[in-house]
């Protein structure tokens, strides 16, 4: 059963409005070390079939044995969904012969899930919230991968993947535009990276979705869908979806019928096209796995589960409202969880909470996300950076094994620049002098280089007052254009901070030349 689509959301035919009827299929990769049935390695970028178990190739006698990581981080996901997990669930061949499905079956789930129905609240617009059902969560192996461009009459095919675990969330028919789409599978990678059951990296593959799109006349019954194929870029879905739309409502408004089939989207063309009639349930000759038996959990399994739970984003979202922050920039922060996770490392490490996040959002992240500059420093290895263990302060829950990682520069490093310049030790334009110096050498304390190079701010008055009346004493056409404008106190300044080697504390600058012209 579909939700019925708000009347702005139609789409303008030649025969009238049309609805749009979405569901999605999404595919994400369990965050575990070893595949779901096989203690083979999931590390991304082996070569070829390097990352194979017997049980994998489907060698003669080899028999699945299940891991209970991954059982664990789809109970943990079913429960930010909304869903209560089944206590009993069955494990299905699901039978279909691809080349790089070495089985020639697929291990999968179908009537007895390992999670049944929840749903999903997600905001499309500023002031409108959908609410998205899901149908089920279930447990599957991954296949191979067929490689068609290593050789002009072969293709090869790379098990590399095969055998490693999938959770496939499965919407309800509930998304009624390309934008509601967009926005659920958003809102469902932020869950499942805050939660750390699915990395959400769409470019490798990671995070995938199946698009089901079908259109009506408002209210009418559910039409014909399709079903658009692996969808791994959140630009793709949208651009698929706009495309599918359109070339159904086109079919039936010159007379025509929507064929139940399989399509695949090309981004080049930015089209869909046909790739097999679409095949229902019934076609797979779904049957209990024999060589697996019910897997079958405990309430106290599932308690245990729910109680180690992470913080869920909506609440670190209001966490850092409460904090002092903004809701823009709370929401910056949590749509990345390492961004996040960075932020709060430095206010673990001390920084004040609204300078911490102005200086990551606007200083380091700028520094992460421009080329790189050419340097005559030994080059890094910027997949290998330093890390720093977060420290516990009251503003900050604790957070389990949390080390923090976001380019070259520890959390502690930033957080002791922001310290130095809420503190007036030193002056904002010289803290990004600090931060560009050890985003090259990150090995090096902050304080450190700070104390080695004499970069302390003049807070001693009687030093800065004494610069400042040599300034007046020696410019009185200046004193006068002072008083009579006090904008003209700008030049007073930049001359103190000139004489001072720009070490003098501006705000002690202008307090006193306030006093000395009576400004």
């Amino acid at each position: 059963m579909s939700t019925q689509a708000k009347p702005s959301k139609y789409i303008k035919g030649a025969t009238g409005d049309w609805e749009v009827v979405i569901g999605m299929e999404v595919h994400a990769q369990v965050t575990s070390n070893a595949k779901l049935f096989s203690g083979a390695s999931t590390e991304f970028g082996g070569e070829p079939n390097s990352h194979v178990s017997l049980v994998d190739a489907a060698m003669p006698g080899m028999l699945p044995v299940i891991n209970e990581e991954c059982v664990r981080q789809a109970i943990r996901t079913g429960l930010w969904l909304n869903a209560e997990p089944n206590l009993k669930s069955i494990f299905d061949r699901k039978n279909y012969f691809y080349p790089d499905l070495p089985q020639g079956y697929q291990i999968s789930q179908y009537k007895s899930p390992i999670v049944g129905e929840g749903f999903v609240d997600v905001v499309v617009d500023d002031d409108e919230t959908i609410r998205v059902g899901i149908e089920r969560l279930h447990l599957e192996q991954d296949a191979g991968k067929s490689l068609h461009d290593q050789h002009p009459t072969l293709s090869y095919v790379d098990l590399n993947r095969s055998g490693v675990a999938l959770m496939e969330i499965v919407s309800k028919p509930d998304l009624h535009s390309a934008s509601d789409a967009v926005h659920f599978i958003t809102r469902l990678r932020l869950l499942l990276q805050h939660l750390g059951t699915c990395d959400g990296d769409m470019e490798k593959g990671h995070l995938r979705a199946d698009v089901n799109v079908s259109v009506r006349k408002p209210g009418g019954p559910l039409g014909t869908r399709c079903e658009i194929k692996n969808l791994n870029s959140i630009q793709f879905i949208a651009a698929a979806i706009k495309y599918e739309q359109e070339r159904q409502i086109g079919i039936l408004e010159d007379g025509g019928t929507i064929q139940q089939e399989t399509r695949l989207f090309d981004p080049d063309k930015v089209e869909t096209r046909s790739m097999r009639t679409k095949e229902d349930a019934h076609d797979y000759r779904y049957f209990p796995d024999p060589d697996l038996l019910p897997l079958e959990l405990t309430e106290e399994f599932v308690a245990n589960i729910k109680a180690r739970l992470p913080e869920h984003p909506d609440k670190r979202k209001a966490r850092y409202e409460e904090g002092g922050l903004s809701l823009y920039v709370a929401i910056v922060l949590v749509n990345e969880k390492e961004r996040a996770d960075y932020f709060d490392a430095m206010v673990n490490a001390g920084a004040e909470p609204t300078a911490a996040a102005n200086w990551l959002l606007n200083e380091y992240l700028g520094h992460l996300n421009r080329p790189k500059k050419k340097t005559e420093l030994p080059p890094m290895d910027w997949h290998q950076p330093l890390s720093v263990p977060v420290q516990r302060r009251p503003f900050i829950p604790p957070i389990e094994n949390a080390f923090v990682l976001l380019g070259p520069v520890p959390a502690a490093a930033n957080s002791a620049i922001v310290k130095m310049i809420s503190s007036g030790q030193i002056s904002s334009n010289t803290g990004k002098e600090v931060l560009e110096y050890v985003f090259e050498h990150p090995e090096v304390e902050p304080e450190e280089y700070v104390a080695k190079n004499g970069l302390q701010q003049v807070t001693d008055l009687g030093a800065i007052e004494k610069i400042l009346d040599d300034i007046i004493a020696g410019n009185p056409d200046k004193v006068a254009d002072a008083k009579s404008n006090p904008k003209a106190i700008g030049w007073f300044v930049g001359q103190a901070m000139k004489a001072s080697g720009g070490k003098a504390n501006p705000k002690a600058v202008n307090d006193l030349l306030a006093k000395k012209l009576g400004l």
